[in-house]
């Protein structure tokens, strides 16, 4: 592992070059499909939020067993193929963001947002909900998703 000052990187990182970190520590991965760009991205997440990505990842990939992954907008999508996207997270200054894309057809509905279909969660640091997260996933995968995975 090579250190910079938002943390550690992977080798996988690094063979893509060095990791920009956009406004509130987002880093920019260029857009791609399956595993590994999502595990650069998580490398790349600034001091507690790469554990929160960590988690996230690990409850998505056990809650939707062969979940599609990919890089878009610079933000983890997680979807099921010929289904569409039905979640993604995004780093922010003080939360993670995790949006779940059809979120209005989720109960209870996500507290955030206010897009016709979108809803989502901002995760601070420190605990948060993983039964009521892994709930929302399961439903999310359940039902058509966003787009086209």
């Amino acid at each position: 592992m090579t250190k910079r000052a938002d943390g550690p990187v992977g080798p996988d990182t690094l063979r893509q070059g060095a990791v920009r970190l956009l406004a509130g520590g987002n880093p920019q991965i260029a857009k791609a499909d399956g595993d590994a760009p999502v595990q650069a991205y998580i490398a790349a997440m600034p001091g507690w939020k790469r554990d929160v990505g960590q988690r996230l990842d690990e409850l998505i990939s056990q809650a939707v067993p062969g979940v599609h992954k990919a890089v878009r907008w610079n933000s983890p999508m997680y979807g099921i193929k010929g289904q569409g996207w039905f979640a993604s997270f995004h780093v922010f200054t003080s939360y993670v963001k995790v949006t779940f894309f059809k979120g209005t057809s989720l109960r209870p509905v996500p507290p955030g947002g206010t897009a016709k279909e979108a809803r989502w969660i901002d995760v601070p640091e420190g605990a948060f909900d993983e039964a009521q997260l892994v709930d929302w996933i399961e439903q999310a995968a359940a039902i058509p998703g966003w787009g086209n995975s």
